[in-house]
């Protein structure tokens, strides 16, 4: 598969990474471990060199099971993980205190099995620390050789700035896709100003934009789709359309609609990478087949074109955890 180059400092990673979230937590049980083993290292042949994981995705599971996976070739790959969360619990609010930071490192650090995290986001902006604080402590990991490189998640462009001053910041990683395209309006160009990677999370909608959810879906208490405005029966009918424009699309170019829309992304910056995840073997390897579907400029337009009157309905995420994005 293809390189692409995260910020200014050197980070190599494959064309499309895999977002591991989903194997253990977010979308109903966990799948198991042997076959999210499988699947883990399934990627690694395909040509995936990018991983990322985070403390709260379990909590602490998934930074083990890619641990565990991964250490055949680790030198091989490159690992993303992330801080930010009281005790790694999500519903316990955050905490990036310095303290708090040094803690998770030296933790994933064992979970992971590796001596160095090659990329360390904050998962969500701390208002209750200095950013300049954030930015600091990782700065001294990076000085120990415990972390390579600095990133944040869902933060917005003063925090970006005030972080970069501090430590540059190699990526940023946010929701992107085409039903949820307001980064363009003030972070893309932001990044691009100030040479930072994008590594868009959600490419596929959460799913939607394979087109195998329809207003019958019934999601589980433990898929936090069932919460999110944007999945009600009555907003999965009004996307349809999109859906829809997606499969004529996909139809004319001799792909997947999730082919076409990883494709999109790819397409958008040559410093941005994908993370779609899966917890199946074939829809891996369909969505890694876009790392060879190479738009032409007239493909793009056409999908502009195709996308340009539709309304995306219903919030991507409920009240609370829109109050965490963008700060």
């Amino acid at each position: 598969m293809e390189k692409r180059r995260l910020g200014q400092n050197g980070l190599e990673v494959s064309a499309l990474g895999l977002g591991c979230m989903g194997l253990s937590y977010g979308y109903g049980p966990a799948i198991e471990r042997g076959a999210a083993i499988d699947l883990l290292r399934s990627a690694y042949e395909q040509g995936v060199t990018f991983f990322d994981t985070a403390e709260a995705y379990g909590p602490f599971e998934n930074e083990d099971l890619l641990g565990e996976a991964l250490a055949p070739f680790r030198e091989d790959v490159v690992i993303a993980t992330k801080f930010g969360f009281r005790n790694g619990e999500v519903a316990q609010g955050m905490d990036s205190h310095p303290a708090r930071i040094r803690q998770v490192a030296e933790e994933a650090l064992k979970r992971l099995r590796t001596d160095t995290i090659d990329l360390f986001y904050q998962h969500r902006v701390d208002p209750d620390v200095p950013m300049e604080d954030v930015a600091g402590a990782v700065k001294e990991l990076i000085w120990e050789g415990k972390v390579r490189h600095f990133g944040l998640s869902e933060a917005g462009a003063g925090s970006i700035r005030k972080a970069h001053a501090v430590q540059p910041v190699t990526a940023l990683q946010s929701e992107y896709s085409l039903w949820w395209r307001e980064p363009e309006k003030e972070i893309l160009p932001l990044l691009e100003e100030l040479g930072i990677g994008f590594v868009p999370f959600s490419p596929l909608g959460k799913g939607f934009l394979t087109g195998a959810i329809t207003p019958e879906t019934v999601f589980g208490k433990d898929d936090f789709r069932s919460s999110v405005p944007r999945f009600a029966a009555e907003a999965v009918a009004a996307n349809q359309a999109l859906v829809e424009a997606l499969k004529a699309l996909a139809v004319e170019m001799d792909a997947t609609p999730a082919q076409i829309a990883l494709a999109w992304l790819m397409a958008r910056k040559p410093w941005i990478t994908p993370i779609p995840g899966t917890t199946k073997p074939a829809r891996l390897t369909e969505n890694l087949g876009a790392a060879t579907q190479h738009l032409s400029s007239g493909a793009l337009a056409r999908i502009e074109a195709a996308l340009q009157h539709i309304d995306v309905v219903g919030e991507r995420y409920p009240a609370h955890l829109r109050e965490r994005t963008g700060r």
